[in-house]
């Protein structure tokens, strides 16, 4: 999967910041589990990681100087919603007539 460049600069701040991680973490897992789709969760963490950038570019360094150089237009964090989700969220085994016996 391939990231955007404003993605990849949140999914490696917070490979760096395990507090960071681990609020990302519950969240990501805890939306999923709430979300009644799938689908919903992504689109939920979409909007949820844009507006974390945005609040980045605030206090850290790195993402100052890049909504400096880059700006801060709306961009799509899909690609992260989905790989996070696909990491950290354990996927849902579904029953078959066999293992029902």
């Amino acid at each position: 999967m391939s990231l955007n460049s404003c993605e990849q600069r949140v999914f490696d701040y917070l490979e760096l910041k395990p507090e960071e991680r681990n609020y990302w973490f519950e969240k990501v897992r805890h939306l999923s589990a709430k979300s009644g789709s799938k689908e919903a969760s992504i689109q939920r963490l979409d909007s949820e990681l844009w507006n974390y950038y945005v609040e980045r570019c605030n206090v850290v360094s790195q993402f100052k100087e890049a909504a400096r150089l880059e700006g801060l237009n709306r961009t799509s964090m899909r690609n992260l919603a989905e790989l996070l989700t696909r990491v950290w969220v354990e996927p849902v085994v579904k029953k078959t007539a066999t293992s029902k016996k």
